[in-house]
């Protein structure tokens, strides 16, 4: 394997992982939000339910999800057509 292949590969990776923290960080900003402050709340009001701040969370990350589903698409269909243009140009 030619060392500029290589470097394609290691480039390739290195945007795989920053794609995948890219689009998993709304997700996870807002579960942390929402458990904050079902905490906080838990805490001045003395309800220790370990099930109260599960639906809170979910149905956040859930309606962020819906909301940012488009962009996210975008963002892998560009990450996948730039994968298979650069195999290919490996690969020839």
């Amino acid at each position: 394997m030619a060392p500029d292949h290589i470097q394609t590969a290691v480039d390739m990776a290195r945007q795989a992982i920053w794609i995948t923290i890219l689009l998993s960080m709304p997700l996870l900003l807002v579960g942390l939000a929402v458990g904050l402050v079902i905490s906080v709340l838990q805490a001045a009001t003395q309800i220790q339910e370990q099930t109260l701040s599960f639906l809170p969370k979910i149905l956040a990350v859930v309606a962020v999800l819906f909301g940012l589903l488009p962009w996210l698409l975008i963002q892998m269909m560009e990450y996948t057509t730039t994968l298979f243009m650069e195999m290919g140009r490996m690969f020839l």
